[in-house]
């Protein structure tokens, strides 16, 4: 899967996506070549999906924000799911089981406007909110160890 210097990489990636490929080379103790050569075989691979920004919506005016579980009505999952795609104010969505569909991060300014969006969907489906007083884990990707536990067994081992 991946060895050590791929993950090396990875981590370094991770708290800082600017890092130059010569600043990569010098930290893992390879030529730029070789490290772009791995960041693009890793990129082909799917492990690393895109080098993005981080932008906080505080700073956009973004004051509140809210978990939305959604549950559409009755032959209503995909024009709900459509409805959801179409909002810009959602900021990601997981298709979930349990009794709701859709699990929302939603962006808003005010609870006029969060009361604005639901409003949208409300017709179309039920749903329940909780505002996101802090994020006390950002969000992060999976562990890189190799040694992680993979399966619950060794989870549980390890308590």
């Amino acid at each position: 899967m991946l060895d050590d210097l791929d993950r090396r990489l990875l981590e370094i990636l991770v708290k800082d996506a600017r890092t130059s490929l010569k600043e990569l080379a010098a930290q893992v103790g390879l030529s730029s070549p070789s490290v772009s050569e791995r960041l693009r075989r890793l990129e082909e691979r799917g492990v690393i999906r895109a080098f993005t920004v981080e932008i906080d919506p505080l700073a956009l005016g973004y004051t509140l924000q809210a978990i939305v579980r959604i549950r559409p009505l009755p032959g209503k999952l995909h024009i709900v799911q459509k409805l959801i795609e179409e909002i810009p104010e959602f900021g990601e969505c997981d298709k979930v089981t349990g009794d709701d569909c859709f699990v929302a991060r939603l962006f808003v300014r005010s609870i006029g406007d969060l009361d604005g969006i639901l409003d949208r969907i409300a017709d179309k489906a039920e749903t329940s909110t909780a505002i996101i007083k802090a994020q006390p884990i950002r969000r992060r990707p999976p562990p890189l160890d190799a040694t992680a536990p993979r399966d619950k067994a060794k989870i549980l081992q390890a308590s």
